[in-house]
């Protein structure tokens, strides 16, 4: 290792039988230290590689653990449950502080959507309401226009007919009693009609139709001039004239 090393150059002078012991010698203690520093390299570098073995099993199991986790979703949960009231109470082993919290979140949240679902439902019915009122209306409406009412008369002809009619889910108009049950008409098998119950309304409200002209009195109360066959006269004809003569007079005329 010094057998080229020039002691005269380095400024010593050292006889010549001495130069090779010191080459020696320096050789020597060179080398040990060349060993120990190598030693400790290795020992070093053994250490080292012990870690980052250690420290790649580590990685792989924590990997495994979390794989196909969102790692910045992990994040953000772990800095919510850290401020989270709900997880600091289960922490706190409060658990039933927690579930009363949740129980009343719950019966708040339905409280309220069952209020907006009960809004909404009392709505639909107001409209439902409103739309069988103005069919129901129309239907006797239409009726009494059949009948030869008078069209002044109309709305007083709808109000007296919603105590008897109602409207089904058909929008079919039928006649009901107090209980619910269906009124039958004139042939005692099928359920009254608008059209009939309005024309049975010349009876008790004659002053809902025309008054009959160029008829006078008849038969035993003194008929005025001609008189038509019943065959002959209108619905309004035949009003104003049971009106004006009775029931038993009409009932004579010629049929």
């Amino acid at each position: 290792m010094f057998d080229d090393l020039d002691l005269a150059e380095l400024g010593l002078e050292i006889p010549e039988d001495k130069v090779a012991g010191l080459k020696e010698v320096l050789t020597s203690k060179a080398q040990e230290v060349i060993d120990q520093a190598v030693a400790g390299l290795k020992a070093k570098n053994t250490q080292l590689m012990g870690t980052v073995k250690s420290t790649k099993s580590e990685l792989d199991r924590l990997k495994s653990q979390f794989e196909g986790l969102d790692i910045d979703s992990v994040k953000a949960l772990l800095t919510k449950a850290a401020t989270d009231e709900e997880t600091r109470l289960l922490a706190e082993g409060k658990i039933d502080e927690v579930l009363n919290a949740r129980t009343e979140r719950m019966r708040t949240s339905f409280e309220r959507n069952l209020s907006a679902e009960k809004e909404r439902a009392d709505r639909a019915e107001a409209f439902a309401n409103r739309f069988r009122d103005k069919v129901l209306a129309d239907c006797i409406r239409t009726a009494a226009q059949k009948v030869g009412a008078l069209p002044e008369a109309f709305e007083d002809i709808v109000l007296r007919a919603r105590g008897t009619f109602t409207l089904t889910e058909e929008g079919e108009a039928v006649a009901v009693d107090k209980d619910g049950q269906s009124i039958l008409g004139s042939d005692g098998k099928t359920p009254l009609s608008p059209l009939e119950w309005a024309e049975s309304l010349r009876e008790i409200a004659p002053h809902l139709w025309p008054k009959a002209t160029g008829a006078g009195e008849t038969g035993d109360r003194g008929t005025k001039g001609a008189v038509k066959k019943r065959s002959e006269m209108n619905a309004s004809e035949k009003a104003a004239f049971v009106k004006e003569n009775g029931q038993d007079a009409y009932l004579k005329l010629p049929k």
